[in-house]
């Protein structure tokens, strides 16, 4: 069984921004929960203390534009104590995170629809008083089974959740939220946390494609593979033209070294959307490892001009220009081969493919010498040191008079 594919740009594909004009943030709100802050800490203990009537609240997390001027950074704090109290009174309490961010909790508002006026009151008021743009993240109690202490992190997760669409926004906490705050988790390495959120994420939305999609993923990159195929599974059965889960039941069956399997679905990612990197890579890289050298050409010229930053994509094309079609071009090869280098030089493969197609056409010869050793040097595969022989007779014969550079 294969969990791991050797090159680094074929991996699992997750959630798109489903078309909205969305940019992550660069810093998550949600990290002060693994780092238990001590203000966090004391918001807790504040909100598990505190006699709430009817046991109903809402919490929100405020922050300030960052972009705002050092001046209204100054007064925030004040301006923020100041609308509190004027739109909530003594309904509520609040603790300063930092600077430019607050939490807070209030209660007594009858009806929901009481609380997200005062809410939209507040937010408006902070924000004229500073004349800057203020970022905001609602969690309601009691929510789908989660704890009262519980709230105010499902609040840090919505603000992180209200970032993604800019400085001026609001969200209350969701299933989205809780698919962003699993994808920071799975980010930093922490899957098994990140399946939590994803399960939590399911229970309030049970059809949810992103988080089905996203739980497969995570088990995925652990090794319990069976388990990710039934997630996708699901997914597929949800919508059948769903690219990622396509794509994602594909390299499930690469990974079972299923290729014929991966590349039929593959092939029907494909054409549903030709714009998907992985897949043209992806795609590309199994017919070549078929041996299907003109299938696989169209995929890999795709998928390098999708992401030319991809090295795999101009190695295998210089691969097949090298010495795998009818009709050779050792300097296209050369070409190819020497963008995957430009992207990454301890490329063993495209260091000994570029040193061959440059013998081949006989130029910079010490120079391909040299790049044919240092290619033995990084990985000595029988290629490698076959193509490092071949380089040496035809530097032989080029100048025999000359004293040749010792292989490996």
């Amino acid at each position: 069984m294969i969990h791991k594919f050797a090159s680094k740009e074929i991996h699992f594909l997750k959630a798109g921004s489903d078309g909205h004009p969305v940019k992550q943030p660069t810093t998550f709100f949600s990290d002060l929960l693994h780092d238990q802050t001590v203000q966090i800490e004391r918001m807790n203990t504040r909100i598990a203390a505190v006699d709430i009537p009817g046991n109903d609240f809402i919490c929100a997390v405020v922050q300030v534009s960052k972009t705002a001027s050092d001046k209204t950074k100054e007064k925030a704090k004040d301006i923020f104590e100041a609308c509190f109290h004027s739109v909530l009174d003594k309904r509520g309490l609040w603790e300063s995170l930092d600077d430019t961010a607050f939490a807070l909790v209030f209660w007594d508002y009858v009806k929901e629809a009481n609380a997200t006026r005062l809410i939209s009151l507040l937010k408006e008021k902070i924000s004229t008083a500073l004349k800057a743009d203020i970022l905001m993240g609602i969690a309601t109690f009691p929510f789908h089974g989660f704890e009262k202490n519980e709230i105010l992190g499902n609040a840090l997760k919505a603000i992180d959740h209200a970032a993604f669409f800019g400085a001026n926004h609001h969200i209350y906490f969701n299933a989205v939220s809780l698919n962003i705050s699993g994808d920071r988790l799975y980010q930093l390495s922490h899957y098994d946390k990140a399946i939590q959120e994803y399960k939590k994420g399911l229970e309030s939305e049970p059809g949810n494609i992103n988080l089905i999609n996203s739980l497969g993923v995570c088990y995925g990159v652990i090794g319990k593979i069976e388990q990710a195929q039934k997630e996708f599974e699901k997914a597929i059965a949800i919508n059948p033209a769903e690219v990622m889960v396509i794509y994602n039941i594909g390299l499930i069956h690469r990974i079972n070294e299923e290729e014929d399997r991966a590349i039929l679905y593959l092939k029907k990612a494909h054409g549903i959307d030709q714009n998907v990197f992985e897949i043209e890579l992806l795609l590309g890289h199994l017919l070549f490892k078929q041996e299907k050298w003109n299938q696989a050409l169209p995929f890999l010229e795709a998928a390098a001009k999708l992401n030319p930053e991809a090295g795999t994509a101009f190695r295998m094309k210089g691969e097949i220009f090298l010495d795998k079609l009818d009709k050779k071009n050792p300097g296209k090869a050369g070409a190819e081969f020497n963008k995957a280098i430009k992207l990454n030089p301890s490329d063993a493969a495209s260091l000994s493919g570029y040193a061959l197609s440059m013998a081949l056409q006989g130029k910079n010869l010490k120079i391909a010498l040299s790049f044919a050793q240092k290619s033995v040097a990084l990985e000595p595969s029988p290629l490698f040191r076959n193509r490092l022989k071949q380089i040496q007779g035809i530097w032989d014969q080029a100048a025999p008079q000359t004293q040749t550079i010792k292989s490996a």
